[in-house]
């Protein structure tokens, strides 16, 4: 089964990817899925874990980056004061922000019982996406036991395309969803990993680029009378993981790059979409309760930092590519319908090569 664009013989940039191509090749950090599909219900939750112990007590280093700001998350205020993500981040629909955002608190005072009481309160950190053409996203269907099972599901395997949040997900006028590429970086004899995954909703079919092809027009070539002519008008959430030492200014600066991977598939990012980044290093954390008043941090020299910006904007794309290429046809509410990209990849890539 292709699940991958690299399934296709399509392989993006130079850079060697992990042994999964997926962020869960950074050490330590899992994913889960809850997938509601019944319906006119496309919708679900996916989890992203930086690291498997208790994220209040053991906090990692992250920043927030807005591309374009038509969006809805929570926690991203706090993650930009204070440099750090105490909670998993966990990807929904628009509507259904509310209640992930307090499951995931609840969840959050079970581990940690001294949370308002004895010390401050938590900063749950939830992304979005609008699925409307595909679910029926007004029925809110999302619940506290779908953000339940998507925690417990968490691990270094998972699926992509058309499952947890990227289930009822369009991009580039086809079925978009979950996707993900890691890249291998290597500095002074050690090899660190630097991983993306996206929640991809966004992008004119028309604009659509493969390696630099005109693969939207081609599109148009073979749906003719079923061409989709829509506006750029929907989101994208980037999560990039890294074990690289950095500080928040050099996240800010790598998760940036994150622009470069969407733009090389066509985007043009659009007023009415709304493009985050959430990045975050397991090299550096921070402790809840500190009892020194000093702490040291490790960060890369910046005259290396030009691999990471490398590695990010090849994994950004290769995240979106598969995020397509992982998708399969679905039909939703209304009998709204989104075409799987692997249903004319083969052609495309024909058509390109006939070309050269």
């Amino acid at each position: 089964m292709r699940s991958k664009i690299r399934d296709y013989g399509v392989v993006i940039g130079s850079l060697r990817p992990g042994a999964g191509n997926r962020i869960t090749d950074v050490p330590g950090v899992q994913v889960g899925h809850c997938t509601l599909d019944d319906g006119p219900i496309k919708t679900g939750v996916t989890a992203i874990l930086p690291h498997g112990g208790n994220l209040f007590q053991d906090k990692v280093l992250a920043v927030a980056h807005v591309i374009n700001g038509f969006g809805k998350t929570t926690g991203t205020i706090q993650i930009e004061e204070l440099g750090t993500i105490e909670t998993p981040i966990l990807l929904t629909n628009t509507l259904s922000v509310g209640q992930v955002s307090d499951a995931l608190i609840a969840y959050m005072l079970e581990q940690n019982a001294e949370i308002g009481v004895t010390t401050g309160t938590v900063n749950p950190v939830v992304c979005e996406c609008n699925d409307g053409y595909l679910n029926d996203i007004r029925g809110r269907h999302v619940q506290e036991q779908h953000v339940r099972v998507a925690l417990s599901d968490a691990g270094s395997d998972f699926a992509e395309g058309a499952v947890g949040a990227g289930t009822g997900m369009s991009c580039y006028g086809l079925k978009g969803g979950i996707g993900s590429a890691s890249r291998l970086i290597e500095l002074d004899g050690n090899v660190y990993t630097l991983g993306v995954l996206v929640l991809s909703n966004f992008g004119r079919q028309q604009d659509f680029l493969l390696q630099g092809i005109p693969a939207g027009a081609m599109l148009d070539e073979m749906q003719r009378a079923e061409a989709i002519d829509e506006p750029d008008k929907g989101s994208i959430i980037f999560i990039l993981a890294t074990d690289l030492p950095l500080s928040e200014r050099q996240l800010k600066r790598i998760s940036k790059r994150c622009t470069v991977g969407m733009t090389r598939t066509g985007s043009f990012i659009g007023n009415g979409s709304g493009d985050v980044v959430i990045a975050f290093t397991t090299a550096n954390r921070v402790q809840h309760e500190q009892s020194a008043a000093v702490i040291s941090l490790q960060m890369l020299n910046e005259n290396e930092i030009d691999l990471a910006f490398r590695a990010t904007a090849e994994a950004s794309e290769e995240a979106i590519l598969n995020s397509l290429t992982a998708a399969k046809t679905t039909i939703g509410r209304e009998g709204h319908l989104r075409k799987g990209l692997s249903e004319y990849l083969d052609a495309i890539i024909k058509q390109a090569k006939s070309r050269d």
